[in-house]
């Protein structure tokens, strides 16, 4: 019974870690619950009043959330800077209550400096976030110069209380987040198995909803892959493990979704394109080659149950002969006399078992150290044996040159966001004054938030729509909270903690649903002030909604950055990435330098990241403008697919120089110069706007026919020669394809 029980626990726990990656929405809203709880205690043993414990709860809050290094030495530098910044802010909020004019425009100077601070990198972000927040907590409280010595003291226990919670009680450690990353990723590797068994065993009427969750799971793996990337070398020893992990993952992210890929083509009457992977809404492809369940189908079925169980199995629990049956088992379908008779779209199926089934094994290794060996096939050994070439190689390749990143990038682009937000807020403070004297920072508030984490006009204009709806939301939930809890104060602020941690846990989900939790929280708050009624809610919507206009206006008025333009840039960067990764691979492949390819694999997959959150704006559900909306999708998504092929392509080069069964081939120098050359065309451009001068897109033959398609018998060397090949060729056909949506010219090809 208590092993079924922790069996039913472990796998609760793999269902939220890999809904939250390494828990960092779930730390986050503990860290801060717990931060302001406990300053609440202790305010309480103080008998403090209730402004007081609400000046304290909000300056917990800000003191916890607006630190984001990773290194623990740096968070307690910013946090013991922050006290006195948030003392300056709160006595120049008090000293200036009486004096209008002069506190509407320090505000404003405060709300530019704090914009301006982001240039600075993380700490200069989170000085100008507490400098903010607090003079608005001060504004919220009524603080006066006869209560600052209260005020101080409160702040300082907040201080106190949040370093004790960051540090002691709920700590954050790179290495411990790095953990609990990894953790996720296993966890979602396991549930993509899970929707490619679905794939698998889908009837025609099942089949969309099934790519559906193999979508998602691919996407998924891929969001999670990008975060352990961005915290290896916080995280690890020293820069060689980190190169490890990063190679272990990038090799098993690419097998889980090379085998989805294979899934589909063997589901098929024809080959499956990896865009029907990365774009919503494609077409399911025609035919069904598996309709019933044969012997084949059935040890299809079991091995990918194997391939599933030997992901989630924990570290230390594989020393059982019955898992190094299954592992060597698997890793036998990379031998082709152990394939079972299929056709060759099956077999390859099984070889991308084999495959998934090394990278875990490599996974392990890098992660946990060596393994039980007793139960080795030769497979198996021959596996190991490639792993372990490859950590000797990547140990005694040295330390890469590092880049320092330029700083001088970042002026503009914060200044400009500085002085639309200075605009903004002012615009704000006006109309605010109008609505309410005593209110109006509301609008300010609002116009503050639209503008963090946001580029272009569209962005602004779909966070403040967000925020507008949440907030009316949370509006119609506040005034029945109001009445619920009526002047029980500690239900008040129990129900306060609830709706803070669901704001943070849900924040990175749904903008919309963490303005609906801060609203109803802030209904709370003004019941414990004694200053609630259903026009203060209202007027809060009615504030909202201005400080969201105010801001849309200063951005589309003052040094405005517009949609097509901002993904426009964040495209060409994207293609100058993709021309980095795949021009470096097919030079390694053909026997060049070697080159830091799986770091240009992560820029290139970062890029596209923040191309993909850029044109949110465009393919927004409530947008009018349908064509281009599904234009904007359909370009991600094949960029999605080159990344794919570009990170396979990136992974395989990094294996030459340890692999047996990869040796470097010169004719692929040729094939790849006409896929960068299409590449860089397509950039040119797009920055170029109107396509003079900057050529046409190359077609002829199909890169495959470069060499001949491996048959059965052929060594192992030509069978993954032609794999590259392939590859290649996909990479191909998808940048002819980006040119199409792109109106980028396309050359007839030559007779």
């Amino acid at each position: 019974m208590r092993t079924a029980g922790r069996a039913a626990w472990a796998r609760v726990w793999d269902r939220v870690a890999a809904s939250d990656p390494g828990l960092l929405r779930l730390a986050a809203g503990l860290r801060t619950v717990c931060s302001i709880a406990l300053t609440l205690a202790v305010l309480s043993l103080f008998q403090a009043s209730v402004p007081h414990l609400v000046a304290g709860a909000m300056s917990a809050m800000v003191s916890t959330f607006a630190i984001r290094e990773k290194q623990r030495a740096q968070q307690a530098v910013t946090l013991a800077l922050g006290l006195p910044v948030a003392l300056a802010s709160v006595s120049l909020s008090a000293l200036l209550n009486s004096r209008v004019v002069a506190g509407d425009v320090f505000f404003v100077l405060l709300i530019f400096g704090a914009v301006y601070s982001r240039r600075f990198g993380d700490r200069g972000t989170a000085l100008g976030l507490i400098g903010f927040q607090i003079y608005f907590l001060s504004l919220f409280v009524g603080a006066t110069v006869s209560a600052l010595p209260r005020l101080y003291g409160v702040i300082g226990v907040a201080f106190v209380c949040s370093a004790l919670v960051r540090f002691a009680l709920v700590p954050e450690t790179p290495t411990g987040t790095l953990d609990r990353l990894r953790r996720a990723f296993r966890a979602r590797f396991a549930q993509l198995v899970t929707a490619q068994l679905a794939l698998l065993d889908a009837g025609p009427d099942d089949m969309e909803k099934a790519l559906d969750d193999v979508r998602e799971g691919t996407a998924r793996l891929h969001e999670t892959a990008l975060l352990i990337q961005g915290r290896l070398e916080d995280g690890t020893s020293d820069e060689t493990v980190a190169r490890l992990v990063q190679r272990r993952i990038a090799d098993a992210e690419v097998a889980a979704e090379r085998l989805g890929l294979l899934l589909l083509t063997a589901r098929s009457t024809e080959r499956g394109h990896t865009l029907t992977l990365h774009l919503p809404g494609a077409p399911v492809p025609s035919g069904d080659r598996l309709p019933v369940r044969d012997e084949t189908t059935d040890t299809l079925h079991r091995d990918l149950e194997a391939l599933r169980l030997l992901v989630l199995r924990p570290s230390g629990t594989d020393s059982g002969t019955g898992l190094a049956h299954v592992r060597n088992r698997l890793l036998g379908y990379r031998e082709e006399e152990n394939l079972p008779p299929a056709s060759d779209a099956v077999q390859d199926v099984f070889r991308g078992i084999g495959e998934a089934g090394r990278a875990v094994l490599g996974l392990r290794i890098a992660v946990d150290g060596p393994q039980d060996e007793s139960e080795d096939t030769p497979a198996t050994t021959r596996s190991r044996e490639e792993l372990d070439a490859e950590d000797v190689a990547i140990a005694g390749s040295g330390e890469s040159e590092s880049e320092d990143a330029e700083r001088t990038g970042l002026r503009r682009p914060t200044t400009r966001a500085a002085v639309q937000v200075a605009v903004g807020s002012s615009l704000a403070i006006i109309g605010g004054e109008f609505l309410s004297s005593q209110r109006w920072y509301w609008a300010v508030l609002t116009c503050w938030i639209v503008f963090l984490n946001t580029s272009s006009t569209g962005e602004i204009l779909v966070k403040g729509y967000r925020r507008l709806l949440g907030t009316v939301l949370g509006v119609v939930a506040g005034i029945g909270l109001a009445g619920l809890v009526g002047h029980h104060t500690w239900t008040a602020f129990a129900l306060v903690l609830l709706f803070i941690f669901a704001m943070f846990y849900t924040a990175p989900l749904s903008y919309t649903l963490m303005s609906f939790f801060v609203t109803a929280m802030l209904g709370l708050l003004y019941t414990l002030l004694h200053t609630y009624s259903a026009s203060v809610l209202v007027l809060r919507v009615e504030e909202t909604a201005l400080g969201a206009v105010c801001g849309v206006v200063a951005a589309a008025l003052v040094l405005p950055v517009h949609t097509d333009r901002r993904t426009n840039e964040l495209l060409g960067t994207v293609l100058e990435r993709l021309t980095d990764v795949t021009e470096a691979a097919v030079d390694q492949l053909s026997g060049g330098a070697a080159a830091e390819l799986l770091d240009k694999a992560r820029d290139l997959d970062q890029a596209l990241a923040d191309l993909s959150a850029s044109t949110q704006p465009l393919t927004h559900p409530i947008t009018p403008l349908r064509a281009r909306r599904d234009t904007a999708r359909y370009v991600v998504a094949l960029l999605e697919t080159c990344a794919y092929h570009a990170r396979y392509l990136a992974a395989t080069a990094e294996l030459l120089p340890t692999h047996p069964s990869i040796a470097a081939d010169p004719r692929l120098r040729e094939a790849g110069r006409r896929i960068v050359h299409n590449i860089g065309v397509i950039g040119a451009y797009v920055a170029d706007g109107d396509g003079d001068g900057v050529g046409e897109i190359e077609t002829g033959p199909s890169i495959a026919s470069l060499l001949r398609p491996g048959t059965p018998g052929t060594p192992r060397y030509g069978r993954v020669t032609d794999r590259v090949l392939r590859h290649l060729q996909r990479l191909d056909e998808a940048v002819v394809g980006l040119a199409r949506p792109l109106d980028v010219p396309i050359a007839a090809p030559a007779r």
